[in-house]
């Protein structure tokens, strides 16, 4: 059963609008990850990924992440259209954030754009941001969208959505 979109209000986009299947796209907007007073990643070359129900996710290229911080993790799972997707921990100041980026490695033909670029979780982050503003982590424990006043809803990933 499809959900009613919500409205939409002015500057707004609906995830209900994107297309399925999902879609890479460049977006010069300023994308900012810090944890624990350090600025983790720093972008304005960022891809974000649009699919039906959900908000972006916005892959950085590994030249904006600061180096050292990242160690392949283990685990790997398969989307229908990226392909095969290996999994990344942050490790700083003896802390390690298990498995809160994901990459492509080689990825599908459609989506090769996404090739050396990793997305993240937001929620495992003291601020992840959009333009300047503070991003909701999408819901669910499986998506990893960012939520901004920038898009109208409803998201997958809140109860009952599964069948979206």
């Amino acid at each position: 059963m499809r959900p009613k979109p919500d409205p939409i209000t002015e500057g707004q986009e609906s995830v209900w609008s994107f297309p399925r299947p999902a879609i890479a796209q460049p977006t010069k907007a300023h994308i900012v990850i810090e944890h624990r007073g350090r600025r983790i990643a720093d972008s304005r070359r960022a891809i974000r990924t649009l699919e039906t129900s959900h908000p972006p996710s916005y892959y950085i290229p590994s030249e904006d992440i600061e180096p050292g911080l990242l160690r392949r993790s283990q685990g790997r799972s398969v989307c229908e259209w990226k392909g095969e997707a290996v999994y990344w921990d942050v490790v700083m100041e003896g802390q390690t954030l298990e498995r809160v980026g994901w990459s492509y490695p080689a990825p599908t033909p459609a989506f090769a754009i996404l090739k050396d670029y990793i997305a993240f979780y937001a929620r495992p982050f003291d601020r992840c941001s959009v333009d300047g503003q503070i991003v909701t982590p999408q819901p669910g424990g499986f998506y990893g969208g960012w939520i901004t006043d920038g898009f109208a809803g409803p998201f997958k990933g809140v109860a009952g959505s599964a069948g979206w």
